[in-house]
């Protein structure tokens, strides 16, 4: 028996295959990879009205970075998104130990400033707070960049002071890094033979810190529709809720340990109530610290799931409890002109070993001008593990609609675009332990 729940872009493999396949990803990924308190410089108004200097070009590499803010704390240079119309390249990266927040900051020079390079490193206080230690990484920037700025027409109007004591502004984090977020929409769409009606509904909170990384989110969903034929009312609904849940902890530059926790209710899936628990541990084979540039994680993780079905399944069960393990690769690569994503992720339910799925997905998206990116997206999945088949089957309104899960032994999708994003970027922390959870290949129990 095979399929798959084309909502959930869930994918699923025997034991012997996923091995084969997880090991072929691995072999071929890593062949293929082969600050000082004196001084603040700032721009004072140009004297008599004349016009400033042209500003020093930056690109600055930092995944996440407000360039608004330190555009503004940093004058005398104009903040690019292209590191071909930049003069100097600029690359903030986390350094050991880790956990300690201590950044890395290397300045390299372009063009006229080829080969004038340079490395700064910065260390907060125990106790810091996230808004001090934006102001003193913009500092850093700013004395990193004064060897540049003094080669060029606007180093005229830079000076320079020596501040014997630096009073950062103390800002209390209220919320203790937490964010929440709460969002609910409605749908209406009809005429005289015909309605739509969707309601859907998400709270989310989470916490990310380099120690610790806390994920939940509680979801609910409503659709119906009405067709009248010939006389006739046709009156369709489906709905879904659940509840997801990660929690994972670091264990130093290459390992991490966690755990997932979910529970569901959907009559696509023929689920009246699922619940599942899963331990996970994950390996980076490059430190955690080189995130900003690449990873190369291995996920393993373990779990069972209890579940009450709505209707018979195909295999006459009304309940079951499955245990279920998967092993996923996941390769990611950010690069000056742009960033590769692929992964490799199999899993099968013990005891059933040939009730697998296995899925292949891959992205790359090209940086074209300023903030402008060509993206191609796409996955393909191999399916023999529907185990929530309703012995019934669907009627063709139920398939028509797509309001039921149909047997399958393979889906895929594909995508191509462009993407041009704009504006102020703004990001919470840092922390790559188990993926980011919009470009990994992940598995629903």
């Amino acid at each position: 028996m095979s399929g798959t729940a084309r909502k959930d872009k869930a994918v699923n493999l025997s034991v012997p295959k996923v091995a084969l396949l997880v090991f072929l990803a691995l072999g071929l990924a890593v062949t293929g990879l082969a600050w000082a308190r004196p001084g603040l410089g700032q721009v004072p108004p140009p004297p008599g009205g004349a016009p400033p200097g042209p500003s020093l070009k930056v690109f600055l590499d930092w995944p996440g970075a407000d360039l608004a803010y330190f555009g503004g704390e940093i004058p005398f240079a104009e903040f690019v998104s292209s590191l071909d119309a930049a003069q100097v390249h600029v690359r903030v990266s986390l350094s050991p130990p880790e956990g300690s927040g201590a950044l890395t900051l290397d300045f390299a020079g372009l063009k006229e400033f080829a080969g004038d390079d340079n490395t700064l490193r910065y260390r907060p206080k125990p106790g810091e707070k996230p808004e001090e230690s934006r102001s003193e990484v913009a500092r850093l920037i700013k004395i990193g960049l004064i060897r540049y700025v003094a080669k060029t027409p606007a180093a005229k109007l830079v000076s320079v002071e020596f501040m014997d004591q630096v009073k950062p502004t103390s800002v209390i984090d209220k919320w203790d890094f937490w964010v929440f977020n709460l969002g609910s929409d409605m749908f209406m769409d009809g005429e005289t033979q015909y309605s739509d009606t969707m309601f859907s509904g998400n709270l989310s909170a989470n916490r990310v810190t380099p120690e610790l990384k806390i994920r939940t989110s509680v979801y609910g969903n409503l659709y119906r529709q009405r067709f009248d034929i010939e006389g006739e009312s046709i009156k369709s609904s489906s709905q879904s809720y659940g509840f997801e849940g990660l929690v994972v902890k670091s264990l130093g530059e290459h390992w991490s340990v966690g755990g997932y926790l979910s529970a569901a209710s959907s009559t696509y899936s023929n689920t009246k109530f699922s619940a599942s628990a899963a331990p996970a541990l994950e390996y980076d084979v490059f430190p955690y610290s080189e995130s900003t540039k690449r990873q190369l994680r291995i996920l393993y993780r373990l779990g069972y799931t209890q579940a009450r079905y709505r209707e018979l399944t195909v295999y006459d069960r009304m309940s079951q409890g499955l245990f279920r393990e998967s092993l996923s690769v996941t390769l990611e690569l950010k690069r000056p002109w742009g960033n590769v994503t692929a992964g490799l992720e199999g899993s099968h339910y013990f005891f059933k070993p040939f009730k697998y799925q296995v899925a292949l997905r891959g992205e790359i998206s090209f940086r074209i001008w300023r903030g402008l990116n060509f993206e191609v997206d796409g996955s393909f999945a191999k399916i023999h593990d529907q185990m929530t088949l309703p012995k019934a089957g669907a009627t063709p309104e139920e398939i028509l609609l797509m309001l039921r899960e149909l047997e399958t032994d393979f889906s895929y999708y594909f995508s191509v675009g462009l993407n041009f994003r704009f504006g102020s970027l703004k990001s919470n922390v840092v922390n790559p332990r188990f993926g980011s959870g919009s470009r990994s290949v992940s598995i629903s129990f």
